[in-house]
């Protein structure tokens, strides 16, 4: 008897119908818990806190009733503190199924911008790890009606006279709002990023048509969940589409990382620039180096040893990998043409927090065109305002039911990056060809203006500065009518503990001209270099790896200084 093959057509009017239903996060939820009821959702990677879609639904459901009897009700804000685990989606869902507002907070910030979130968000209710709970203040834990141990669900505050039973809860509507990011990304003070379940189920829906996942799918979340870049593309979208994600118990460390792909062997993973650019730029291009046979493959059969590279690349991450995200910063050229080179299974996606997140992306089986964006996600739209005629640079702005509702608590703000028509103005400069592929020049706020006017891009002379030897990152300002470049070299580089060598000062100055030597000869008249400081500790970043601008825009490196240059550094 011949087999049924079973209809691709079939199975695409179901992921079609599941487009137009699910409107809501509600919606979402109720579809996935009854589509996928035996399947696992969420689970550690050694095991551990593991959900059954079936389970999920009724922990879910059994947190969301005990908020209510403490009348925590439609509308109220749920804030979560916490790094990721398979407690982080129960408490999500808790809160956005029933109509309340979730506010989730990024592991890593301050217990000033824990205080300070809480408080402007108005939060009644915290999910907090053990980890994390030293980050709030009695203040604040007085002002919250319930504070709640992610790990175990346990009440860690409830008072009695705040037993009400009457919080109510009701279907959202798709233009309910759903959570509050906060945000400060590189520009300086938080914003509160108002999205929609509308706004997050068009991401949904445009992460599918960009990356088709399945039930049989296994994804690895190794970002905080709280970032929307991996809320919308990791931790939800595996939902929407019945997969499994995985999460870490530890920090992503390469060594736990590797041990972690090859014993889940994921299928999706979606990362940031600097993970892929170390293990190229610091395991794969110094082994090529170091040996005489791939060395000379390099030079005289590229193709094979690309080829070869590629292969080992993925059975590294498990053997299993068909699409490796990219996102929230720029990756290197030289990386992209790498990979490009190897057909490693790598995309680039562009958006921002506030257009939930994704507006442009690369396919992984689509022809690449290194350094772009790609073309415009599913049912977005996007144009550049203000072209420069001489170049075609403008800023991209956005419309679609992927943009945020606007800021919390801040019409001043919204106003100035919302228009009448509902255009989102980003604040990246960008251009377009003529195939409608799009390529990020960098920020408006960051552009520096040259001496005869013209544009200058940090971020493009940073892209230069990095791929000379021994430089881990760096970051371009202006400073006295000259550019400045702060450099970080790779731990190996410098040896710190000699600083107040003679030999260390003079190695140092000599790496460093040898710096600006190489970057002024690879880039334009109007974007050399004229100074470089070397920093010793790491740049402060945000969740997704890009340095953190305004915190270094007077500062000075090379710590400590000679007696005779006697400065002493910021950073």
């Amino acid at each position: 008897m011949a087999k049924k093959i079973k209809s691709p057509y079939k199975a695409w009017r179901k992921y079609r119908h599941r487009e137009n239903t699910c409107s809501t996060l509600h919606k979402v939820f109720d579809y996935a818990t009854t589509n996928y009821a035996k399947r696992v959702a969420y689970q550690y990677v050694d095991g551990g806190q593991q959900y059954t879609y079936e389970d999920f639904r009724r922990k879910t459901e059994q947190l969301s009733l005990r908020m209510t009897r403490f009348g925590i009700k439609h509308g109220d804000r749920v804030a979560i503190l916490s790094q990721n685990m398979p407690n982080w989606a129960v408490a999500f869902f808790a809160a956005t199924t029933y109509g309340r507002i979730a506010v989730p907070l990024l592991p890593d910030s301050s217990e000033n911008e824990v205080t300070n979130i809480l408080t402007h968000s108005e939060s009644k209710v915290l999910f907090v790890s053990q980890r994390l709970i030293g980050k709030l203040t009695e203040e604040c834990r007085k002002k919250l009606t319930l504070v709640i141990d992610i790990e175990t669900f346990e009440f860690l505050k409830k008072d009695k006279e705040d037993f009400k039973c009457n919080g109510w809860v009701k279907d959202p509507q798709p233009d309910d709002l759903a959570c509050i990011i906060y945000t400060s990304g590189t520009t300086g003070k938080a914003k509160g990023v108002m999205l929609s379940h509308r706004n997050l189920c068009a991401n949904l829906a445009s992460a599918f048509k960009a990356k088709p996942a399945f039930k049989t799918d296994r994804f690895l979340s190794i970002l905080p969940a709280a970032h929307a870049y991996e809320m919308g593309l990791s931790t939800l979208y595996s939902f929407y589409v019945g997969a499994t994600c995985y999460t870490l118990q530890k920090p992503p460390t390469p060594t736990i990382l590797l041990a972690a792909m090859k014993s889940i062997r994921p299928t999706i993973v979606c990362s940031v620039p600097l993970i892929i650019e170390k293990v190229v730029k610091n395991s794969v291009w110094p082994t090529i180096q170091k040996s005489r046979v791939l060395s000379w493959a390099d030079k005289h059969i590229p193709a094979v040893l690309h080829w070869f590279i590629g292969r080992r690349m993925v059975s590294s991450f498990g053997g299993k990998l068909t699409f490796f995200g990219i996102g929230g910063a720029k990756l290197d050229p030289a990386v992209e043409k790498f990979l490009i080179d190897c057909k490693f299974p790598y995309a680039v996606g562009y958006g921002l927090t506030e257009t939930s997140p994704l507006v442009c992306n690369v396919m992984v089986n689509k022809k690449k065109h290194l350094g772009s964006i790609g073309p415009v996600s599913y049912k977005v739209e996007v144009r550049l305002d203000n072209v420069n005629p001489a170049n075609g640079e403008g800023e991209i702005v956005v419309r679609g039911n992927n943009v945020m509702l606007g800021y919390y608590k801040d019409p001043e703000r919204t106003l100035q990056v919302l228009d009448d028509e509902g255009w989102f103005h980003t604040n990246d400069i960008a251009t377009v060809d003529e195939n409608g592929i799009y390529y990020i020049k960098g920020r408006l706020n960051n552009t520096i203006l040259g001496p005869s006017g013209e544009n200058i891009y940090p971020e493009e002379i940073e892209q230069v500065i990095n791929n000379f030897e021994g430089v881990e990152e760096s970051l371009v300002m202006e400073r006295d009518g000259k550019l400045v470049a702060l450099v970080k070299f790779q731990d190996n580089a410098i040896d710190w503990n000699q600083a107040n060598e003679d030999k260390w000062f003079e190695e140092l100055e000599a790496r460093k001209k040898a710096i600006i030597e190489w970057v002024n000869k690879k880039v334009g008249k109007n974007s050399k270099i004229g100074e470089v400081d070397a920093m010793k500790e790491p740049f402060e970043k945000t969740a997704t790896q890009k340095i953190r601008r305004f915190k270094y825009k007077d500062s000075h490196g090379d710590e400590p200084k000679k007696k005779a240059h006697d400065n002493k550094p910021d950073a």
